[in-house]
């Protein structure tokens, strides 16, 4: 049988190398952070990247027990005490498209949106104007902008300045800021929000649209054991209520049918 094949983790007896790195150096010499990059892109971050990927995971650590991945976990927990593991996979599972889970999909939006100003010799302004009215015409929402809580998203321009200071920001950070205008101008006023400003500088620092939304799971992750760790500590067994409204058939017997 052929052996699985792997370039990220070399390990045996008393040696575990990450990308050739043994992990003990790494334990002491370097940060989570710069774990996570060297995983994902096979060499350690300098400074500036690290710090910029450490301010996406802070961002995106918690939002509050009403965020759904929060309140998934939650209440998993609340009705299986026992499995802290079926709780954080519970909160994992709620990320999505609609929640969180959009980074993906906004890289993917910003790179076909960048070739495009390549291919066609076009601004960026121009080009964000063609994107937003070609998803508008799908009847779909603009990926990484609007936000339920906030009119202006807070996290946004703490991480572009962080990349402008650090000389990260490229034309990922300019095209949302671009797509932000032109939806202004012709819809309404929706702020970039954590997904957009998150794929924006991933997609400056160079990685793939899948790891948009993996970071933000990474990132969510510890939020989601606090969270769990709250509900055992403070709370009942199956306190977790949710209102429910019946709206079906009213009562009936067998021989109305």
């Amino acid at each position: 049988m052929e052996p699985w094949r792997t370039a990220i983790v070399e390990s045996g007896d008393g040696q575990i190398r990450i990308r050739g790195y043994d992990v003990t150096s790494l334990m002491t010499g370097r940060t989570f952070t710069d774990t996570i990059y060297l995983l994902h892109r096979g060499r350690l971050p300098t400074a500036r990247e690290r710090s910029l990927l450490d301010a996406i995971l802070t961002g995106v650590a918690d939002h509050g027990p009403g965020a759904p991945s929060c309140a998934a976990a939650r209440l998993a927990v609340s009705g299986n005490r026992q499995s802290v593991s079926s709780a954080m996979a519970a909160g994992i599972l709620a990320v999505g498209d609609e929640h969180g889970g959009a980074g993906s999909g906004c890289m993917e939006m910003i790179a076909g949106g960048l070739e495009r100003v390549t291919r066609q010799s076009m601004s960026i302004p121009d080009c964000a104007r063609q994107v937003v009215a070609e998803i508008r015409a799908t009847g779909r929402r603009v990926p990484g902008l609007g936000h339920r809580v906030h009119r202006r998203d807070p996290r946004t321009p703490v991480l572009f300045e962080l990349a402008r200071r650090n000389g990260l920001a490229g034309n990922g950070i300019a095209f949302m800021e671009a797509l932000e205008a032109v939806v202004r101008d012709t819809i309404k006023p929706l702020p970039i929000n954590i997904d957009g400003a998150l794929a924006a500088v991933l997609h400056d620092m160079g990685f793939a649209p899948v790891f948009g939304r993996l970071l933000f799971i990474i990132g969510r992750a510890a939020g989601l054991s606090a969270e769990i760790v709250e509900e055992l500590e403070r709370e009942r067994p199956m306190r977790i209520r949710i209102p429910v409204a019946y709206d079906g058939e009213p009562p009936r017997s067998l021989g109305q049918d």
